[in-house]
């Protein structure tokens, strides 16, 4: 049963209660075509960037997408996790949890590099997915993703607090009042963090070539003091403090808490490197996304891998693990040491600056998300309003930038991080999945179950290796399931390339080794989601069902009615000229 009330001459499922009652009757029908509509990169690239009218202005080079990948990625990455993951999970073994990390996510940005180049839209995952799996999906995973960046901007901001009391040799609970009535974890107030969010958001809402120049600037003063500290680390830290904790009670060795928390200590600093994602999301700004795009994202990779090592390393020297600060755990390092007082506050300095940086890439990103969802109109369309003058997706920038302050204002920094690193490792591997499906499923109507089939098969023998690793006990055994896991796996990936031939190879640039390399990524991102703890998943859980409940009662009708309405539709004249732009 479908709704054709009429609505300014076309189809409303929210012209009244009455109406919107009648809609709701017809939701199984309607989700069952819209679910997995497929739209194609011709869609993406022209129509549905001319739903606002304006669009964003191509002014970014591959310099810029350094720049952004860089200030998007330490900021967050060292100033955030770093502490809380030595301290609670990894020892000084965080810098080989960072490495795991870092294959994780190079990885991960080659896959995303493919898609950008290809389908250079302000999208990201979002995209990528909904022309390859369908809306419910893509939906699905854009709104996950959207939430791990206003979780992940509000623990950047608070954590600015912490380092900027630093700077100013004060404590952070000046900055910070509690709230009794509320409950922990929810009731210190941060009013420091959501000034921060609501300046950057003016910032990101003016001009997106303006932001970049910003971020350039901090960005190098960040990559000086981070210079600096890596200096001071080495020449101020002890060796000794590699393998000794400072209590005898506690782990001691490089590895403290052994192969688990390795791999947990990588979990929750995969937060680290969100910002490519974020590069991923200007795609649609960049002059020539062939040669830009790649450059862009694999190099700010590969730079913020050797500063994150060196960062790592430096800080497990300076201090033994179990003295770590978890909130900020460098400047920390130097607070009371005779002498070296001065260093706290040039941390402080230079991580404010560093935390600025990821904070204004995230936002940026999270807003271009949100924008693009907008158009394909399964959140209000208001959301992918661009402004006429600076061309930025001004509405997104400002609605995302409230409520990220709002979570800022209260919400601890432990309860954002564990909810950040699900999300983020979910996407992630689902831009894995898409680019093998679209890499060897023909385009048009064909059966894909024997890709299907593969990635199914694939994702439930790295997930039963996981488990065995996470639960088994340490044993023979244990070691005969995983190498049993280990040997299906390699032999599923070898019978399907063998089998099946790619029916899409790119024509501008694409992941090398395939499907060996998404491969790998689908795996690290399966493990390292096993990594992490039970809560987080109630909280994933959570969000997740509120997402589809948005689908199902305002998403599917939505664009169900602009379907109906042909609000997707524009002149061929102006098609082609989308086109011969990209």
């Amino acid at each position: 049963m479908e709704v054709t009330s009429s609505n300014n001459g076309g189809h409303s499922s929210f012209s009244s209660f009455r109406v919107y009652l009648t809609s709701l009757s017809a939701t199984p029908s309607r989700f069952s075509r819209r679910a997995i509509y497929v739209s194609t990169s011709s869609d993406e690239m022209s129509r549905l960037r001319s739903v606002p009218g304006e669009h964003m202005r191509r002014t970014l080079r591959w310099y810029d997408l350094i720049g952004l990948g860089i200030g998007g990625m330490v900021g967050a990455g060292v100033f955030v996790t770093t502490g809380r993951a030595s301290r609670l999970y990894a020892g000084p073994s965080i810098v080989v949890s960072y490495a795991i990390a870092d294959l994780c996510a190079l990885l991960s940005a080659f896959c995303y590099t493919e898609f950008a180049v290809h389908l250079p839209v302000a999208g990201g995952a979002f995209s990528y997915i909904r022309v390859t799996f369908g809306e419910f999906p893509a939906f699905f995973t854009g709104a996950n993703l959207i939430m791990d960046y206003v979780m992940s901007n509000a623990a950047v901001s608070r954590s600015f607090t912490a380092y900027l009391g630093t700077a100013f040799g004060v404590s952070t609970s000046k900055w910070r009042f509690v709230l009794s009535a509320l409950p922990d974890g929810f009731n210190e107030i941060d009013p420091v963090a959501v000034l921060v969010v609501l300046a950057v958001t003016i910032v990101i809402s003016c001009s997106t070539r303006e932001s970049s120049k910003v971020n350039m600037i901090m960005t190098a003063f960040h990559i000086t003091f981070i210079v600096f500290v890596i200096v001071m680390g080495f020449l101020k830290g002890d060796s000794k403090n590699l393998t000794f904790p400072a209590k005898t009670e506690h782990p001691s060795g490089f590895f403290p808490f052994g192969a688990a928390g390795v791999f947990n200590g990588a979990a929750m600093v995969y937060l680290s490197y969100i910002g490519y994602d974020a590069v991923s999301t200007m795609a649609e700004e960049v002059e020539n996304p062939v040669k830009d795009i790649p450059v862009g994202v694999s190099g700010s990779v590969a730079i913020v891998t050797v500063l994150y090592c060196l960062m790592a390393v430096s800080m497990s020297m300076l201090l033994p693990y179990d003295l770590i600060d978890p909130e900020a755990p460098f400047s920390a390092a130097f607070r009371g040491s005779d002498g070296w007082e001065w260093v706290t506050k040039v941390v402080g300095i230079g991580a404010s600056f560093g935390i600025l940086t990821s904070l204004l890439v995230a936002m940026l990103g999270q807003a271009r998300y949100m924008c693009v969802i907008g158009r394909s109109r399964v959140v209000p369309v208001w959301f992918a309003k661009i402004h006429p003058n600076t061309s930025t997706p001004v509405n997104a920038s400002t609605f995302l930038g409230i409520f990220t302050a709002a979570l800022a204002l209260f919400t601890d920094l432990n309860v954002l991080l564990n909810l950040v690193s699900i999300g983020t490792l979910f996407v992630f591997y689902m831009v894995a999945n898409a680019l093998i499906f679209r890499r060897y499923v023909p385009v048009g109507p064909t059966k894909p179950w024997p890709t299907l089939s593969f990635l199914t098969l694939f994702s439930i023998t790295s997930l039963v290796f996981t488990l065995i690793w996470k639960l088994a006990s340490q044993g023979s055994l244990k070691a005969f399931m995983l190498g049993a896991s280990a040997v299906v796996a390699i032999a599923i990936v070898l019978i399907f390339q063998c089998v099946v031939p790619q029916a899409n190879k790119p024509e501008l640039w694409g992941v090398p080794f395939m499907p060996w390399t998404p491969c790998v990524s689908i795996f690290l991102n399966i493990f390292l989601l096993g990594s992490l703890d039970a809560p987080s998943y109630v909280r994933f859980g959570f969000f997740s069902g509120l997402i589809v409940l948005v689908y199902l009662f305002y998403g599917v009708h939505a664009s169900s009615d602009a379907e109906a309405n042909g609000s997707f539709v524009v002149k061929d004249g102006q098609v082609l000229k989308e086109l011969t732009e990209v």
